[in-house]
């Protein structure tokens, strides 16, 4: 990816997301993130960009984005990527440091990972294609690959891992243990898809069920636990519109899928003691401190 960076901006013109098919697709809209009033990055597709453009675009823009996050440089292409030993046993004081995210080929599941590498975070990611994975995040991000019905797979998975981010419905049912987690982030849909009606709700019951079973893991895993219930997710600009919390605005409103990504990652910043659940869509309210806003609202659900 392409761009000039200044103290305060990384502007990129084009960012490259990997999916199994296409591991160079554009990302079809415009990623807006504010970080701590200090730095913005903002990456907007081209229509219609040329293949040698975003070969060109990567090769240009990857060096300086390795430079400015103090990421050694990739390795040679060449040749299978190896993947690790398994270990039988991990030690108990390990360090945990880790945001795993799922999902990580999805479209709001990139925003969420370009979200936490602007923030500096260790990144893991549960992908379908790691080669692709790794040419479109570098070593940014440790890709892993697998089935989660694998009890050693998913104990590799969780290692060093504090936190999670689901931005999508289906991991968190299909896990048994979640040993040494901290802390997990859902972003459930569920209001929505409860309150489709027609043909939308015979299309979405599948959805609905696993949403269901989803939060239901989670409320009795006794781990410390946010779900984000948002509105109906749409690809528009973040960071131009105010939001709100009101109950039951998740099953009418809409929330932008890159506020909703940048939302996740705020949320790992403020804990809650047990449970913590909100609705969000876009609207009227401000918010200018996150960690202020989540506080108030984890102090009304308590009440």
């Amino acid at each position: 990816m392409a761009g000039t960076l200044s103290s305060s901006t990384l502007h990129c013109q084009t960012y490259l997301v990997f999916t199994s098919q296409n591991p160079l697709r554009t990302l079809n809209s415009s990623f807006l993130i504010n970080i701590e009033k200090r730095a913005l990055i903002r990456c907007s597709a081209k229509k219609k960009i040329g293949f040698v453009d975003q070969i060109l675009d990567y090769i240009e823009g990857g060096p300086k984005l390795r430079k400015w996050y103090g990421a050694p440089e990739l390795l040679p292409k060449d040749g299978p990527i190896v993947e690790d030993q398994e270990e039988e046993d991990y030690p108990e004081d390990e360090v945990r440091d880790a945001v795993l995210v799922t999902d990580g080929d999805s479209e709001i599941g990139q925003m969420v990972i370009l979200s936490l590498i602007v923030k500096r975070a260790r990144v893991k990611a549960l992908v379908k294609d790691k080669r692709s994975a790794n040419e479109a995040f570098g070593t940014y991000v440790e890709s892993i690959s697998g089935e989660t019905s694998n009890k050693v797979f998913v104990k590799k998975a969780l290692r060093g891992v504090r936190a999670i981010i689901c931005p999508n419905e289906g991991f968190l049912s299909s896990i048994e243990s979640f040993k040494g987690v901290e802390h997990i982030v859902l972003l459930s849909q569920l209001f929505v898809y409860r309150a489709s009606s027609g043909i939308q709700a015979i299309m979405k019951n599948n959805q609905r069920k696993i949403a269901e079973k989803d939060e239901s893991v989670l409320m009795a895993s006794g781990i410390p636990y946010t779900i984000v219930r948002a509105g109906m997710l749409q690809k528009t600009p973040g960071g131009t519109q105010g939001f709100s919390f009101e109950e039951g605005c998740s099953a009418s409103g809409s929330l932008s899928m890159e506020d909703a990504a940048s939302l996740c990652v705020e949320a790992l910043e403020v804990v809650p003691q047990a449970r913590f659940t909100f609705e969000v869509v876009n609207g009227g309210e401000k918010v200018s401190d996150w960690k202020e806003c989540l506080t108030r609202l984890i102090g009304k659900t308590e009440q």
